[in-house]
């Protein structure tokens, strides 16, 4: 569970990238953080997972506040940055190998978590190259598989599709459904309106650093008051702000 109470952060002294931000992001369910460019999404996200500091507010991953107690908040989840170029000069296994040291994950669980991940995402073959002679979406799948070595009991994702091929996103989805059945809890941010009203249980809209709608799909069709795609609900949101 993640629970956003009146969080803001402010850039250079006078741009308010979040402003008053309230969110809970339940156990159990895929939740879909969804905006346009330069929304609020990346930054948030970023505020969760300890990268960037806040200006007021708190946060707090499965009840644990992520500044009194960072360590132990970031035990909780499993991060998939926006940028998947990262650890270039590393070879794929020496990576999760090192996500594994990090997350006191033990030899024998390691080698089975890296067997049955990379045989799913089809990855077996090139563990033992370079993470730099890797396509997008191959360096994807690798942040993706080392995020998931600890079995974590947040998963934060942001953009995660990004240069995958049809068949990975297609078990990525399948993943974060697995994941969420299993009572655990999935936060992602996305552009792919399509996706994320195939697969979220609940979505929340941000615009200008603001939460403009949060809820289940039907409950914002309920809103509107019509039965409008969920990419007509966000165009006309963010318009008419």
């Amino acid at each position: 569970m993640i629970e956003i109470v009146g969080v803001s952060k402010t850039f250079n002294g006078k741009i308010k990238a979040v402003d008053d931000l309230n969110l809970v992001v339940p156990a159990g369910e895929i939740f879909g953080f969804l905006g346009p460019n330069g929304a609020g999404k990346t930054t948030t996200i970023k505020m969760i997972t300890g990268i960037l500091n806040f200006d007021s507010g708190r946060i707090t991953i499965n009840g644990i506040d992520v500044k009194k107690n960072p360590l132990e908040a970031k035990k909780q989840f499993g991060f998939v940055p926006d940028s998947p170029d990262l650890f270039l000069r590393l070879k794929g296994i020496e990576y999760l190998n090192f996500m594994a040291d990090i997350y006191e994950v033990s030899v024998g669980e390691r080698k089975r978590k890296i067997a049955n991940l990379a045989e799913r995402f089809e990855m077996t073959e090139v563990l033992s190259d370079q993470i730099q002679s890797y396509s997008h979406g191959m360096r994807q799948k690798i942040i993706i598989m080392g995020a998931l070595l600890h079995n974590p009991a947040v998963w934060i994702l942001d953009e995660p599709m990004t240069g995958l091929d049809p068949r990975s996103s297609y078990i990525l989805k399948e993943m974060m459904r697995e994941h969420a059945q299993a009572g655990k809890t999935v936060f992602f941010s996305t552009h792919v309106l399509e996706v994320a009203e195939r697969i979220c249980d609940r979505v929340a809209i941000i615009n200008k650093g603001k939460i403009l709608l949060s809820g289940t799909l039907e409950e914002i069709r309920e809103h509107f008051k019509q039965n409008e795609s969920l990419e007509k609900i966000f165009l006309e949101l963010t318009e008419n702000e």
